[in-house]
């Protein structure tokens, strides 16, 4: 009886494992609906629609992973600042929302991808002929987006000592920008190219292109199954056509250049 029982044990243990990521994490493996991060503010990325859908191009390509995973997509809306709790928290299973991959990140998210790449880049009025490059951002007022971290990188990394003016959203950066509350956004350029498209005031982006943006899908720490299933969908994306077809429909009158769109190097899932 006992050899049964641990038999028993056994079994089951083996079943939970494998409905589970490494280290006790359950994985995003095998579900019938995901639950997917998506931004809702940035026009061309994410946003929400008059019958109270989603779209934008990480909604499109957050449909496609689905799809590939064999899943139903559930969106979940989220801000910059809430990428990582709604991971921790378990309200969503991947995350695509502009949200980059960086090193300090990396310790507390599992990124599959980069799913894009992109370059950090400055957006102005018509009227400023004093801003070409992120050195002229030197004394100058630019947003810091709440949960972004596109200012820090200027003043840390490039070493120019703007003025960072804290903002909740990229609404009210666009806000401040024409009201003249600040000099510049700076984030990356498919963000700015989608703020000024929709805006039509004739805002310019100065094709600055310094920083590479690497932007990944967040999972919770230990889904390697799922983030390496999720690379190889983001490879299936790029390989049939998926991924430069996306990007020419949500930023083809953008004036950014899809001439070359590849594979990105991914980060690797261990």
């Amino acid at each position: 009886m006992r050899r049964l029982r641990i038999a028993a044990l056994a079994v089951l243990a083996l079943v939970t494992a494998s409905s589970c990521g490494t280290g006790g994490v359950e994985s995003v493996m095998g579900k019938d609906t995901i639950r997917i991060g998506v931004r809702t503010d940035l026009p061309g990325i994410g946003v929400r629609t008059a019958d109270g859908g989603f779209a934008g191009f990480d909604v499109d390509v957050a449909r496609y992973l689905a799809n590939k995973l064999g899943a139903r997509p559930e969106f979940v809306p989220v801000l910059a600042a809430d990428r990582e709790k709604v991971l921790a928290d378990d309200r969503a299973d991947l995350v695509l929302a502009t949200f980059s991959i960086t090193q300090e990140r990396k310790s507390r998210v599992l990124f599959a991808g980069p799913y894009h790449l992109s370059y950090q880049d400055i957006l102005v009025r018509p009227d400023e002929n004093d801003i070409k490059n992120v050195r002229d951002l030197a004394g100058r007022r630019i947003c810091e987006v709440q949960g972004a971290n596109a200012g820090q990188r200027v003043v840390e990394e490039r070493k120019v000592a703007a003025q960072l003016v804290p903002v909740p959203d990229y609404g009210t950066c666009l806000e401040h920008l024409k009201s003249e509350q600040v000099d510049a956004i700076t984030t990356n350029d498919i963000i700015l190219a989608g703020l000024a498209a929709k805006d039509g005031s004739g805002l310019r982006l100065l094709n600055a292109r310094f920083n590479e943006q690497r932007t990944g899908v967040g999972l919770r720490v230990g889904d390697v199954e799922g983030c390496e299933a999720v690379n190889r969908a983001i490879t299936d994306m790029y390989q049939d056509g998926t991924a430069k077809s996306l990007l020419k429909k949500w930023f083809g009158t953008t004036g950014l250049d899809f001439s070359t769109v590849a594979v990105p190097q991914f980060e690797g899932c261990s």
